[in-house]
C-alpha cells in the first residue's frame, strides 16, 4: 500500500473519530442551550470536514500512483520479454500481463516513445520482435526482405508485409 493512501485512511479515521466524539460532546454534554449545540456542531464540523476531505484525496492520489506504478511494472516486464526471448507473441504476453490487445499496443508505443524498445512489431501476425539497429542497415524487412521505407521519426515500415520496425536514438 502506497503512503499517500495508508495517509488518507489516517485522515480519514482521525476526520471521521473526531466527528463523532465532537457531536456526542455537543449533544450529550454539559451544553444546556440549543444555540450553543448548534455552533459546538458547527465547529465540529469545521475541523472533521477538511480531514475528511483530505483523506478522500489522499486516498485518491495513492490509487492513481499505485495504477501508474503498474503501468510500469507492465513496461518492464514486456521489455524483459522482449529483450530475453528476442521474439514475443502479442497475445501471450498480453494474457502474462493480465492486459487486453489495445493496452498491450499503448505499452508497445510508450516503450518506443520512451526510446526504451527498437525491434519491430508485426501487427498481422502478432508478434513483437527485438532487433538491433545494426540488423535493420541492410535497408530489408526482417519479415519479408521488402525494402523499408522511412514512416517518421524513429520509425521504419515495410510496405510489402505492414511490419513496423522502431528505432532507439543512440
Amino acid at each position: 500500500m502506497s503512503q499517500s493512501r495508508t495517509l488518507g485512511y489516517i485522515l480519514i479515521g482521525a476526520g471521521a473519530v473526531f466527528a463523532l466524539i465532537g457531536a456526542a460532546w455537543a449533544i450529550g454534554g454539559s451544553i444546556e442551550t440549543t444555540g450553543a449545540r448548534i455552533l459546538a456542531l458547527f465547529f465540529v464540523a469545521l475541523i472533521a470536514t477538511p480531514l475528511l476531505g483530505l483523506g478522500v484525496f489522499a486516498l485518491n492520489r495513492g490509487r492513481a500512483e499505485e495504477q501508474e506504478s503498474l503501468h510500469v511494472r507492465r513496461q518492464q516486464r514486456l521489455l524483459g520479454m522482449v529483450m530475453t526471448q528476442g521474439r514475443v507473441q502479442i497475445a501471450q504476453a498480453a494474457i502474462e500481463l493480465g492486459v487486453t490487445r489495445d493496452q498491450m499496443r499503448q505499452l508497445i508505443y510508450d516503450l518506443i516513445a520512451k526510446q526504451l524498445f527498437s525491434g519491430y512489431v508485426d501487427w498481422e501476425e502478432g508478434v513483437l520482435f527485438s532487433s538491433e539497429a545494426a540488423q535493420l542497415q541492410s535497408g530489408q524487412c526482417p519479415k519479408c526482405g521488402g525494402k523499408l521505407e522511412l514512416a517518421g521519426k524513429g520509425l521504419v515500415k515495410c510496405p510489402y508485409c505492414g511490419s513496423e520496425i522502431f528505432l532507439a536514438a543512440e
